[in-house]
């Protein structure tokens, strides 16, 4: 087992990250939201608001844990993630933010249970894309250590 631990992102990189990610997200989803869902703009603004914030809690959470425990099992830097681990690492977020957000959906919209549950799984597999693209760039743009990052 390798006893060295690899560089883990700093907390001001962290919070660049979740930060550049929620924006992005909400300009690029809340659109096509809006549309597919019927719920009205001013309405579906608030709701992804408060689900692009839950999501910038739980991304730093789930983020900083999976990078510890892969460092931890692997050694491997995050920028280093292969792209098997990148894919289960976003389907992970997903599913996790997924189990938080179906009740507020709900409430929020007075959506029953399908069909907040559809437009639940909707966000996510836009959200699914959007994680592995923005992930991906990110680690290329803001290598951890400055260091450059080349594609394995």
């Amino acid at each position: 087992m390798n006893k060295t631990r690899p560089a883990l992102r700093s907390f001001p990189d962290r919070v660049r990250q979740v930060v550049l990610f929620e924006v992005g997200g909400l300009l690029l989803i809340t659109p096509p939201f809006v549309w597919l869902s019927g719920v009205p703009l001013g309405d579906s603004i608030g709701l992804l608001a408060l689900i692009a914030a839950i999501a910038a809690l739980w991304n730093g959470v789930y983020n900083t844990l999976f990078d510890w425990c892969e460092a931890r099992l692997t050694g491997r830097r995050a920028d280093r993630r292969p792209l098997r681990l990148r894919i289960v690492h976003a389907l992970g977020f997903e599913g996790g933010l997924l189990t938080l957000s179906l009740p507020l959906i709900m409430w929020w919209t007075g959506m029953d249970w399908l069909a907040a549950l559809i437009a639940d799984i909707a966000l996510a597999l836009s959200y699914v894309a959007y994680a592995f693209v923005f992930n991906l760039a990110y680690d290329r743009l803001f290598p951890i250590g400055g260091e450059p990052v080349h594609a394995d």
